[in-house]
């Protein structure tokens, strides 16, 4: 196993001799390519990964939701072959001192590299019970929230952050969303930085706009995933996405208190993206309470991009930038049936050595025909798992889709800002070269706002913390 320390050469000034010297490694790629070259040493032909999950009675949800996460390859990668104890947090109270993140990382293990067919998470069960006592027993049960409380358990006990300070929100008014965005994401570093954030973790922009003086609060919120609604007139993932970042009326009970007209006035309340995680999951809330308070569920069916999906164009964001917010699907967490409590949750997900699509149904795996298949066009589809992609325009603009590069995981730390997701946005419409003038000035233009950010922030080295 590998630590967060890579080794490298670097030039002694002066004498222009090389030395080896360690440095703190700013991705996870030595970590990816470690994995590669241990699994050349087992029977990939047994179809590794393609492992299924018995049911512990009524926990379809919770396998359907491990099946995806199995399947994210990053994550898996970080328990296979990074030493993640040496980044447990046991003294934070939040999470479980490691039993939790030991537990799946056991689980991930088994999947990969055992030699089951279908494996029994009996322990990893009790030990979620444990963190999370809504899932104890054998009731149905939402695969969303069994992955939420999973994906903020595992974070708590890999917390890189030892001791979090109190941090206020700052009151912003939108005219600086550069910046504003940038503090914000600063601020959430010093409490919280683990492989979850570094893969998971976006950014949205939130504005509260006063309808009489027209007085505007903007936040930006940390998010783990996208909780897309669903309505009658959505027919594709694009469509839940234009109504997620809609702007919606608060009036009558819903008033917003504006701090200018000092009362409860009416406004109205947008989302926009501001910057996407590596590991962008979308989930669809096709669940509605009734009158009689049970869930019951909205069967439309829903469109969704096995390739290519372009969110550049939802970017408020508008600095440029090295990546397009391009991504690929690789797993589907799906509900079948009207009713929460009485449904059945599989799974659909991409393996990683044959590039083959399988169907989990608990302890059952089946190769998926994808053109007689509902992947990409289904009423079942739950949670949608796509990892953003670094595209390949060079052929008279035409993208590739499979045989593009997964992109770089970069680790998130307070003192190396140049790794931070504004950084990394989107590159112009217009095409350019590397040496070409233009792409010269996007860059100056790109480190300018930049700066201008840090200095408004006052981040310097004696003000951050230590890292961790």
């Amino acid at each position: 196993r590998v630590r967060s320390h890579v080794v490298r050469s670097v030039v002694e000034p002066g004498t222009g001799k090389k030395q080896w010297a360690a440095a703190r490694a700013s991705t996870y790629d030595h970590v990816h390519e470690v994995v590669l070259s241990n699994f050349l040493q087992v029977d990939v032909d047994r179809k590794a990964g393609v492992v299924g999950l018995i049911n512990l009675g009524n926990t379809c949800y919770m396998n359907s939701s491990l099946q995806c996460l199995m399947n994210t390859i990053p994550l898996s990668d970080y328990f296979l072959g990074y030493d993640y104890r040496s980044e447990i947090n046991r003294d934070n109270f939040l999470g479980t001192g490691g039993e939790l993140v030991t537990a799946y990382a056991s689980l991930v293990k088994e999947m990969w590299l055992g030699e089951k067919k279908a494996v029994e998470p009996v322990a990893f069960k009790s030990k979620l019970e444990t963190f999370a006592p809504q899932f104890y027993g054998n009731d149905q049960q939402d695969s969303q929230e069994l992955l939420s409380c999973l994906l903020d358990g595992v974070h708590e006990d890999l917390n890189r952050v030892k001791k979090k300070p109190y941090i206020e929100d700052k009151d912003c008014d939108g005219s600086n969303d550069e910046g504003d965005a940038v503090l914000a994401w600063q601020n959430y570093l010093q409490r919280d930085r683990s492989i979850i954030v570094d893969l998971f973790q976006g950014q949205l922009r939130n504005e509260i706009r006063c309808s009489e003086c027209n007085h505007t609060s903007v936040k930006f919120d940390s998010f783990m995933y996208l909780s897309l609604p669903v309505s009658d007139s959505c027919r594709s993932l694009d469509d839940c996405l234009d109504l997620f970042c809609a702007s919606e009326v608060l009036a009558d009970d819903n008033q917003w208190y504006c701090s200018k007209c000092k009362r409860h006035v009416d406004a109205t309340k947008k989302f926009d993206l501001w910057t996407l995680p590596p590991i962008l999951i979308v989930h669809l809330k096709r669940f509605k309470f009734t009158r009689s308070g049970r869930k019951k569920k909205i069967d439309r069916q829903v469109k969704y991009p096995l390739e290519g999906w372009d969110l550049s164009k939802s970017m408020k964001s508008n600095h440029g930038g090295a990546e397009k917010e391009s991504y690929n699907l690789y797993a589907v967490s799906n509900h079948m049936g009207g009713d929460l409590g009485f449904g059945h949750y599989t799974a659909m997900a991409l393996n990683r050595f044959d590039d083959c699509w399988y169907d989990f149904n608990d302890s059952s795996c089946q190769k998926v025909d994808v053109p007689r298949s509902d992947l990409g066009n289904s009423s079942r589809c739950y949670l949608l798992f796509y990892n953003r992609v670094d595209t390949d325009e060079s052929a008279a603009g035409r993208m590739s889709t499979r045989s593009t590069r997964e992109t770089t995981i970069r680790r998130q730390d307070i003192d190396r800002p140049e790794l931070w997701p504004h950084m990394q946005k989107a590159p112009p419409a217009a095409p350019t070269t590397a040496s070409s003038p233009a792409h010269m000035q996007i860059q100056k233009q790109n480190y300018r706002s930049f700066a201008r950010s840090m200095r408004s922030l006052e981040i310097s080295a004696a003000s951050s913390p230590p890292p961790l």
